[in-house]
């Protein structure tokens, strides 16, 4: 049974063509992709740059010494995100897999997380940043609370993102040994929402849900909205908060090299004598 819909493809297609060039979110993405993978000792042949928007990735990736060659995957048309089709690649052929906040529009995550383990050689590397559970999370709030307003209800107007528990779920039903998931949030501040609205655009990252509303936005739903956000979320200078979260992702392809978890029962010592403190047995109350 295939994964339900949540994107319009075609419609992300044709945001990404007039996609701006990113000075700020994708750079700072791709120099910590490149300098987690500096700390790893090993040899990467053949890497993936998986969707990621743009060359900036790909060139700090092709910089790291243990890397060979990277070769761009781009999802210009969707095809790889949404699920449309399989990954191109045979089972245990690829050393690498990189993404770029690209991972966060696939309609089928837990599957495409799947096919990116089954696609890695035995101890290959995913290593991946998305857009996390609070990143417009103050838009999407003043969203809600003027449309209940103005028209006395809501439609989806800001794309969901995955929390860190949820990935870290994700990436150990996908298969992945030692995974590893942590999360960095950024604010960035906006003279006023149509700053923010245009910088969206400009990343090909509006609301591309197919659930979202096909009318226009009305005026009086788009001044309430301002307005709650500049009560809300403006810092004493006037300027509004945005949240921007960036969670990280690595996983590896098992292979019997790799550290294993102890076996429940199977320690050695007991943790009181490595602390020097009196054991108490069980049922017992300190100090009885």
């Amino acid at each position: 049974m295939s994964a339900p819909l949540l994107f319009d493809h075609a419609f992300r297609a044709h945001s990404l063509r007039r996609l701006e060039p990113d000075t700020v979110l994708l750079p700072m993405v791709a120099e910590e992709l490149a300098i987690r993978l500096n700390t790893v000792m090993r040899e990467f042949p053949l890497a993936i740059d998986l969707g990621t928007q743009g060359p900036g990735l790909a060139e700090a990736i092709r910089a790291v010494h243990s890397v060979g060659q990277v070769v761009q995957a781009a999802d210009a048309g969707g095809d790889i995100i949404s699920g449309k089709h399989a990954l191109p690649y045979e089972p245990g052929s690829l050393d690498l897999v990189v993404s770029g906040l690209a991972l966060q529009w696939a309609d089928d995550l837990p599957g495409l997380l799947l096919q990116i383990r089954r696609a890695l050689k035995p101890d290959g590397l995913f290593l991946a940043a998305l857009a996390g559970g609070d990143t417009l999370t103050e838009l999407r709030q003043s969203f809600a609370e003027a449309e209940a307003d103005v028209v006395g209800g809501m439609s989806p107007r800001v794309v969901p993102f995955a929390t860190v528990q949820d990935l870290g779920a994700l990436l150990q039903r996908a298969g992945f040994a030692l995974p590893v998931v942590d999360a960095e949030k950024l604010t960035v501040r906006y003279a006023d929402v149509f700053g923010l609205f245009r910088d969206l655009r400009a990343l090909g990252a509006t609301n591309s849900l197919l659930s979202r509303s096909r009318t226009p936005l009305r005026r009086d739903v788009l001044a309430r909205l301002a307005e709650i956000y500049q009560e809300r979320y403006s810092d004493p200078d006037g300027r509004l908060r945005v949240t921007v979260e960036i969670v990280w992702l690595s996983g590896w392809a098992p292979h019997e090299s790799q550290q294993k978890p102890l076996r429940p029962g199977s320690a050695t010592h007991r943790l009181a004598d490595a602390l020097n403190a009196k054991e108490i047995p069980s049922g017992v109350k300190p100090g009885s």
